[in-house]
């Protein structure tokens, strides 16, 4: 299992044939959904960290992360097909829903946080003071839709009294959130408008795979930083 992130110039590791490996990055959110899902399936992996500033040749004919490479030695990618098919492989803490209507409704709520991913990122690694209120807006609508979906939802998750496969997908983006207020109070969560999320988000801080990957505000913000300078430091917290 490496450390740092591996470079342009570094060796391919060794095989781990018989044993699923997953290609990750410590600050890419859709790797971080596979670790969440492996972590709380208890799924034994080895994981390799790729440095995405300069990918090295052996993993160029993958070019990304998450990849994860099966036992059998095929390569899946993309984040949620990656999570679907760990789902299905091992049966043990069933993350989707049994009900096919619930499990495609969630799948939409994804599709539809995938627009706030997208502003999110562009407000956190671009110059955010050239933009106009369609950010704060777009940010805003979504997680508006978040907290009503949660007011009809049993339970305390939107897996109902656990987490589940949807609150594992949206939770590493929940996680920077407050990296969001650096750029401005008005991206700041609110916690008297947004009160389930926030209820959400204490309680998703108690689970075990969360903790397990679990990367604070100034850690995160300094990542950030690095990367808006050009120099994004994926192995900053092996220095702290």
């Amino acid at each position: 299992m490496s450390s740092r992130h591996l470079a342009k110039g570094s060796r391919a590791p060794p095989s781990a044939k018989g044993k699923l490996r997953l290609y990750s990055n410590r600050f890419c959110p859709c790797a971080q959904r596979v670790h969440l899902v492996l972590d709380i399936k208890k799924i034994s992996y080895d994981v390799v960290y790729i440095n995405l500033s300069s990918i090295p040749d052996w993993f160029s004919s993958i070019g990304k992360v998450p990849a994860l490479e099966t036992e059998t030695g095929d390569i899946l990618t993309e984040s949620l097909i990656i999570a679907d098919y760990l789902d299905e492989k091992y049966p043990q803490h069933k993350l989707h829903s049994n009900d096919p209507l619930q499990k495609a409704k969630d799948r939409l709520l994804l599709e539809r946080f995938n627009k706030v991913i997208h502003t999110m990122y562009k407000v956190l690694l671009t110059s955010a003071r050239s933009f106009t209120d369609e950010p704060e807006e777009t940010i805003s609508e979504g997680l508006e839709m978040f907290e009503n979906e949660l007011n009809n939802r049993s339970g305390s998750y939107f897996g109902g009294s656990k987490p589940g496969m949807l609150d594992y997908m949206i939770w590493p983006w929940c996680e920077r959130a407050d990296i969001l207020k650096l750029f401005g109070n008005q991206y700041a969560l609110k916690k008297d408008e947004f009160k389930k999320l926030m209820e959400w988000r204490g309680f998703m801080l108690l689970d075990e795979a969360v903790q397990n990957n679990f990367l604070d505000a100034d850690t995160h913000i300094r990542y950030v930083q690095s990367y808006r300078c050009g120099i994004p430091d994926y192995d900053q917290i092996l220095a702290h």
